[in-house]
């Protein structure tokens, strides 16, 4: 079942169980650099090939090709969150992203109606409206 077959019903279960502890692409990090988007860089760690450590605010455009990988997200302090710092909800319920038009490509392809993962697929509403 693809993407297109499916609507995310909006539960937050998937933002709320994985939407933290993800690893980024370089890409993602491109808008944001480019918008000024500090609100969303510093909850961003990075790593680059030469073993040095930064938060999201301190990187360019030239310094992409030289990371080794990028977490989501941290604290101001540097520390791992426990939740994604975007997630919301709105007055009837439904989640939220507070960057919906700029988030991070694991959550934007995150469809688990095609994943395997069975402990979340029973969890997953909109999995549920789909399974036999």
């Amino acid at each position: 079942m693809s993407h297109e077959e499916q609507e995310c019903l909006q539960c937050g279960q998937c933002c709320e169980r994985w939407g933290w502890g993800q690893k980024g692409k370089p890409e993602d990090l491109v808008p944001w650099i480019a918008g000024n988007r500090h609100d969303i860089l510093q909850h961003v760690s990075i790593r680059f090939a030469d073993g040095r450590r930064a938060s999201g605010t301190g990187i360019m455009l030239d310094d992409l090709p030289h990371i080794s990988r990028i977490s989501y997200w941290q604290d101001a302090a540097g520390r791992k969150m426990r939740r994604c710092p975007f997630f919301k909800r709105s007055e009837d319920g439904k989640a939220l992203c507070g960057i919906h038009d700029v988030k991070p490509w694991v959550c934007r392809d995150f469809t688990p109606w095609n994943w395997t993962n069975h402990e979340f697929h029973g969890n997953c509403p909109a999995c549920r409206e789909k399974s036999p």
